[in-house]
C-alpha cells in the first residue's frame, strides 16, 4: 500500500506524498504505477514528473525521475510529492548574463527560487539554467538568493567549479554588492555606515553607502556589501538601524508596499578559480534599482 501524507485540506487533498515500493511482478511504467497508487489522472502525473516532483531511489541516493515511460523494477522505491498549487505556477524567466562554460552568471528575478524542493523544480533558477544550454549541462548550486530577492547569481556546471566557487563563498573571497530602497532618509547622505550588530549570537557586518535620498517620499537608495552571510542579514540589519527595506514582508514597520521587496544583488566580484583572472559581473545600470 502507498504511504500518503495529506498536508492541506480544501474539500480535497491537493498537497500530499505518495511513497511506495514497487510490488513484485512485471516492470511497469512509472506514470502507470504512480497514477494507480495516488489516484491521479495520468496526465497530472506526467506533468508532475516533468516538473520534478517525482523521485526514485538507487540505494541510499535519489534523483528526480522525469520520463513517464521509465520502467520501474519490482522492489524499487519511488515517490510523488504532489502540490497542485505549486505545479500550476508559471515561473518568471531568468536570464543568462555571462557564460564561462564551467559556470555561468544569471539574473534571477524576484519570485524565482534558487533551487527546487521535493515538490518540484520548474520554479527554480537551477532548472532553467539546466535546460537553457544545448547540449544540456548540469546546474549545481554554489550560493543562493532568497526567493523575494532579484539579482546576480552564479551557477556551476561542473563539480570542480561548484567546489571551488562554494569554497570561495564560504571564505568570503567573493564580494557581493546589493542595492536596496529603504524607508527613511539618512542624516548624512555622504556617510558610509558600518553596521556591526550580532545576529543569532554570531558576528555580522554590513557596510551601507548611501546613493540617493528622496525626502518627499521619505525613502533612500543604498548600496550594500556584507562581510558575513547571516540569514536575512541585510534586511535585519537595516531594520535594526531604522531603515527597513521597502516591501519587506517580515521586517520593519511602515515599509510595506505593493511592489514587492526592494532589494537586489547587483554585482559579484572575485578571481576566477579556474582561469585565475579578475571577474566582475554587474547588472546593467537600468536594472540595478530593485
Amino acid at each position: 500500500m502507498p504511504y500518503q501524507t495529506p498536508e492541506k485540506e480544501t474539500g480535497k487533498i491537493d498537497r500530499y506524498v505518495v511513497d511506495i515500493v514497487v510490488a513484485p511482478g512485471p516492470r511497469g511504467k512509472a506514470v502507470d504505477v504512480l497514477a494507480a497508487a495516488g489516484g491521479l489522472p495520468k496526465a497530472r502525473v506526467k506533468d508532475a514528473m516533468k516538473k520534478g516532483a517525482v523521485w526514485v531511489w538507487q540505494g541510499k541516493n535519489r534523483h528526480r525521475l522525469r520520463r513517464a515511460t521509465s520502467l520501474l523494477t519490482p522492489g524499487a522505491r519511488v515517490a510523488l510529492y504532489y502540490d497542485a498549487a505549486l505545479l500550476a505556477l508559471t515561473p518568471p524567466p531568468a536570464r543568462c548574463l555571462v557564460d564561462y562554460e564551467s559556470y555561468s552568471a544569471w539574473l534571477k528575478p524576484a519570485g524565482l527560487l534558487t533551487q527546487g524542493t521535493d515538490y518540484g523544480d520548474h520554479c527554480s533558477l537551477l532548472r532553467q539554467a539546466e535546460i537553457h544550454f544545448s547540449p544540456r549541462r548540469n546546474a549545481l548550486p554554489v550560493h543562493r538568493l532568497d526567493r523575494e530577492v532579484a539579482g546576480v547569481i552564479l551557477v556551476a556546471h561542473t563539480r570542480s567549479a561548484a567546489a571551488a566557487l562554494s569554497r570561495m563563498f564560504r571564505e568570503h573571497r567573493i564580494i557581493k554588492c546589493y542595492r536596496a530602497e529603504v524607508l527613511g532618509c539618512p542624516a548624512d547622505a555622504q556617510a558610509e555606515v558600518k553596521i556591526d550588530l550580532p545576529l543569532d549570537g554570531k558576528p555580522a557586518t554590513t557596510i551601507v553607502r548611501w546613493v540617493a535620498a528622496d525626502p518627499a517620499k521619505n525613502r533612500a537608495i543604498a548600496d550594500i556589501t556584507i562581510d558575513t552571510g547571516r540569514k536575512h542579514q541585510i534586511r535585519r540589519h537595516l531594520d535594526l538601524v531604522g531603515h527597513p527595506v521597502m516591501g519587506d514582508p517580515r521586517y520593519g514597520t511602515g515599509n510595506k508596499n505593493s511592489e514587492g521587496l526592494r532589494l537586489a544583488a547587483i554585482a559579484l566580484t572575485f578571481t576566477c578559480p579556474l582561469r585565475h583572472r579578475p571577474v566582475t559581473v554587474r547588472l546593467p545600470e537600468e536594472e540595478k534599482t530593485p
